[in-house]
């Protein structure tokens, strides 16, 4: 169990250290570019792992994927847009909010709410030290935690549909397509620059093709809860990656409110743990 805590951590720090790279070189290509890199080297990548079969597919299992591959085409669009606009830690803070919906909407307990309230709180904490927090940079996170509670959801349907990676891989190539008018009426000149292709593909790895490769074998031997309170720890890792690589120093009353999301996924994980384990009345 140490081993896939420590994979699931690793996973993490790869996609927080991954997305400041990205971040770092949006003097030089655009965010749109940079997402497009991206999911095209784990779309290659995932394709050479899985070799998915296409063949024999029901209509339910493209629909299932291709909402997969629209739901991680718009999350990692949107965070990007994010990150261009406000510091990476409170872009993912408050793109937490959308898998902390998802932890809390199917509990019937009322006191769930207050891991909903406690979310709220430390989001709306943002708006009384709006330093280098703007509206537009706002919304684009609130976007990402729309499209990361979607690809949840669809990540469980595509699960139960195709096997192993290959919906993965189906959905990075639905997701990478989806990018391309938008990288085409932006122009490909910066996509020439070999050193940019690289860079690219390095954030590919990093932020994708690793953490999920991680995530996958933890996942083997780790409890889902234990997976879910360890997630929790996103913003503070993207908090980290963001001081390290882009001397982005959040002010006190900020991290107050990086703790409460924290705080509340921590609880809303702990409490569907629970409710799970409850007997099931007559």
């Amino acid at each position: 169990m140490r081993k896939a805590i420590w994979l699931v951590l690793g996973g993490i720090l790869s996609v927080q250290f991954g997305a400041a790279v990205a971040k770092d070189l949006f003097d030089r290509i655009d965010p749109t570019a940079m997402v497009f890199l991206r999911l095209a080297t784990s779309t290659v990548v995932f394709w050479a792992l899985a070799r998915p079969m296409l063949r024999g597919r029901s209509r339910e299992d493209w629909l299932v994927v291709v909402g997969f591959g629209l739901s991680l085409g718009l999350m990692n669009w949107s965070i990007y847009q994010a990150f261009a606009r406000i510091p990476l830690g409170l872009a993912v803070t408050i793109e937490f909010v959308g898998p902390l919906a998802i932890a809390v909407i199917g509990s019937r307990r009322a006191r769930d709410l207050v891991w909903v309230a406690l979310a709220c709180g430390g989001v709306l904490l943002l708006g009384f030290q709006p330093e280098g927090v703007t509206l537009v940079g706002v919304l684009y996170a609130l976007l990402a935690g729309a499209g990361w509670a979607s690809y949840i959801l669809f990540s469980a349907s595509t699960g139960r549909r195709w096997p192993g990676i290959d919906g993965l891989a189906v959905a990075s190539a639905v997701a990478t397509a989806l990018l391309v008018p938008a990288v085409l009426a932006g122009g490909v000149g910066d996509l020439l620059h070999l050193d940019i292709l690289l860079l690219g593909a390095a954030v590919g790895l990093l932020s994708s093709v690793i953490p999920y490769s991680f995530e996958l074998a933890a996942l083997r031997s780790l409890r889902p809860a234990v997976f879910g309170i360890l997630m929790s720890l996103e913003p503070a890792a993207a908090a980290l990656a963001g001081m390290l690589v882009l001397h982005e120093f959040l002010t006190p009353l900020q991290w107050v409110a990086m703790a409460c999301v924290v705080a509340a996924s921590v609880g809303a994980t702990r409490s569907g743990s629970a409710a799970l384990h409850e007997p099931v009345p007559d």
